[in-house]
């Protein structure tokens, strides 16, 4: 059975706390990604979407100078590398979340997407993240 270290995105692109709104996007732009770790001290402590910046900042007109975390996703959930996929896609759906950060011995390796789930798993292990994910919810994560 697959684990999260076989479909992982390796060495997720990270950014401290102080960067800045257009920071981030020019760094999705130039690394072709919609999300970004935020971390402190090795810890993640956000994670921000393409999505995040335009609904939680642009359409309000925010200033793009605006620090990061004023715009994050907090209460990042992780999962160990050594996750099943499947395991991996039960709890995103229960976490209504459509990244999550893949740890291993407490420090981030790298990152899964409901897409990688898609893509690059074998089944139907995202079937089942996206009915949990789609589920309206008071908890708006990415």
């Amino acid at each position: 059975m697959p684990t999260l270290r076989d479909i992982m995105t390796s060495n997720p692109v990270t950014v401290d706390p102080q960067a800045t709104l257009q920071e981030v996007a020019t760094l999705m732009l130039e690394q072709d990604i919609g999300a970004v770790l935020v971390m402190e001290n090795d810890r993640p402590t956000g994670i921000i979407t393409d999505r995040d910046i335009v609904v939680r900042a642009v359409a309000y007109g925010h200033d793009s100078g605006t620090p990061v975390t004023d715009y994050t996703t907090g209460d990042v959930f992780t999962l160990d590398a050594n996750t099943s996929v499947e395991d991996a896609a039960d709890e995103m759906g229960r976490q209504q979340v459509r990244r999550i950060p893949v740890t291993e011995n407490g420090k981030v390796v790298g990152i899964v997407s409901l897409g990688d789930l898609a893509v690059r798993a074998n089944g139907d292990a995202d079937e089942g993240a996206l009915k949990g994910v789609s589920v309206p919810s008071e908890n708006h994560n990415s």
